[in-house]
């Protein structure tokens, strides 16, 4: 039998947590255990339930859903995954939450269907990012690429020093958004192939998902904007 994928939702809007609810509770595989009206409580139950997928909106009281993926990020004790809803696919805040560690975006106006296959990808450790908001991402990082901040540091020098050639190859398609058959079709190898490198590259930069190692990339300039 298919694994059930357990599911909170954090949203201030308690329309938005049920419609939510509803739709996840309706498909066969995903089960919402909890709720969470502002970001210290989903960080709360997010650390009481363990669900595998977390759907954050982005602006909560108390704690907004950047510190609360933070945290949920750093937590050992849980595995949890974060999918960050936002209203706009233009938001200010998306490249902080990615780095804050988020798995991915989808925007509220999202179909169910869109909704469930979003929670499926990011439960399954994949990254999700809705086109319009992955062109935002390279919007700003093209306007921070002079940013010294944005400079490779020793330490992330030093980090994807340790990288094989094929593995900073792959590294680099991840972050231009390729999939791993599309990796594996553009270096001629089998997909198992780059699971596998894939895998490897996440262990060697300590980084939990594809979204962190896009983020890596292009801090650590072996990508740039366009």
């Amino acid at each position: 039998m298919t694994r059930t994928i357990r599911v909170l939702i954090a949203d201030d809007q308690m329309m938005v947590r049920e419609g939510f609810s509803v739709l996840l509770n309706a498909m066969p595989d995903i089960e919402v255990v909890g709720e969470a009206v502002n970001g210290r409580e989903a960080v709360e139950r997010v650390r009481e339930l363990a669900p595998d997928v977390v759907l954050m909106d982005i602006r909560m009281p108390e704690l907004n859903g950047i510190e609360a993926t933070r945290e949920i990020v750093a937590d050992a004790r849980v595995e949890t995954k974060v999918l960050v809803l936002t209203t706009f696919d233009l938001d200010e805040y998306v490249y902080q939450a990615l780095r804050a560690g988020a798995s991915g975006f989808l925007l509220k106006d999202a179909s169910a269907r869109q909704l469930a296959d979003g929670v499926r990808v990011v439960a399954a450790g994949e990254a999700l990012l809705a086109p319009s908001v992955t062109r935002r991402l390279i919007t700003e990082f093209s306007k921070l690429s002079d940013n010294p901040r944005l400079a490779a540091s020793a330490q992330a020098q030093a980090q994807y020093g340790e990288l094989t050639e094929r593995e900073t190859e792959v590294l680099v398609l991840i972050a231009q958004g390729l999939s791993n058959g599309e990796i594996a079709a553009r270096l001629v190898v089998a997909e198992s192939t780059i699971k596998t490198h894939v895998s490897r590259v996440l262990v060697k930069l300590g980084l939990r998902d594809r979204t962190q190692a896009a983020v890596f990339a292009y801090e650590a300039r072996l990508v740039t904007p366009g």
